[in-house]
């Protein structure tokens, strides 16, 4: 039996007994040739000595089915099958509190791993990245159409379900009671603080430039739509006010 043409590299991977397509080895190269072009990948991935030390003091890994040994031994043995499964779950249950890079005796830093990891997922469009991002969505609105990440009007039962009867101490007539504040930006609900019109338009600028809106479209096609909607609305406001400092300007 000639077994020279044998080997243990799987071509696919994927669940025999299960209606979800399998995954080509081609994409899994691709997704792990981004995850190591990634500028920080080096600086973040030295060696392992397998000593579990980042595992050991990981407050995910009590918790969580996640392991930052793992996921360093995983890139470090460059194993493509088990990096595509551990982005489809472990890599969300990281805390992002980089206790591993402090205590890892090689200077690695698995939470800065796990981050270039989820920016991956991000780029391939992974139903893991949909689904974790996806409560964040209301919060990028609020960010990108106010210049707020949160606001008085968004503290409520229905988007705080895990705070338990600890919400009941935040419901109540908030319209009522920003009316105290003394300044008098800070009296609507909708927004935690004013932000400058030029402010937002310049964070949206960061955005596009940074790649963050590409990845955005990725993720949710539809909360890009909008946020595009609203920044076009932004930019002209901006320019008209632009135009009228001008006119003021010569006029004086």
């Amino acid at each position: 039996m000639d077994n020279s043409s044998s080997t243990r590299v799987q071509e696919f991977i994927g669940d025999p007994l299960s209606d979800e397509p399998e995954i080509d080895r081609e994409h899994l190269k691709e997704v792990f040739d981004d995850i190591q072009g990634d500028m920080r990948y080096d600086h973040d991935l030295n060696g392992c000595l397998n000593c579990g030390i980042c595992t050991a003091t990981c407050p995910a890994a009590h918790y969580y089915d996640f392991s930052p040994r793992e996921i360093v031994q995983l890139l470090w043995t460059e194993n493509l099958e088990g990096i595509y499964a551990a982005m489809q779950e472990k890599i969300w249950s990281c805390a992002q509190c980089y206790t591993c890079a402090a205590r890892c005796p090689f200077g690695n830093s698995p939470g800065g791993l796990v981050m270039i990891m989820r920016e991956a997922a991000i780029k391939h469009g992974m139903d893991s990245a949909k689904s974790v991002l996806r409560p964040f969505s209301r919060v990028m609105l609020k960010l990108i159409s106010t210049g707020n990440q949160l606001a008085p009007d968004m503290i409520n039962a229905d988007h705080f379900p895990d705070w338990g009867p600890n919400i009941s101490k935040v419901d109540a007539p908030l319209d009522l009671l920003r009316q105290a504040i003394p300044m008098p930006t800070l009296n609507t609900t909708k927004t935690a603080w004013e932000v400058n019109l030029k402010t937002s338009v310049e964070l949206f600028t960061i955005w596009e430039e940074t790649g963050v809106l590409d990845q955005l479209e990725t993720i949710d096609e539809n909360l890009f739509d909008v946020i595009e909607d609203f920044m076009e609305e932004k930019r002209e406001d901006l320019e008209d006010w632009e135009e009228e400092q001008e006119e003021d300007d010569d006029d004086e």
